[in-house]
């Protein structure tokens, strides 16, 4: 079984009204000295077999077919 990490993230430039909320609710609950802000999403993938590299260009074209959009979203996979 190999277990893997997703993270999905806005590119840069790319508008985060998601993260500006959080970002002026932390202001309010007194946090202060907090910087810009982006959300994201994290997937904790498990795939059948051994073999990394297979799992790895899998789990890559999952991401590029459904996990994220990749015109506005970076993402990064991570064996762990």
């Amino acid at each position: 079984m190999i277990k893997a990490r997703i993270v999905v993230t806005l590119k840069n430039g790319v508008l985060d009204p998601q993260g500006k909320a959080i970002e002026g609710a932390l202001g309010a609950l007194g946090f202060s000295g907090v910087g810009a802000v982006r959300q994201g999403k994290v997937f904790d993938v498990e795939i059948d077999g051994e073999d990394r590299a297979a799992a790895e260009a899998s789990l890559r074209d999952m991401c590029a077919k459904l996990l994220a959009n990749t015109v506005i979203e970076n993402y990064t996979v991570e064996i762990v």
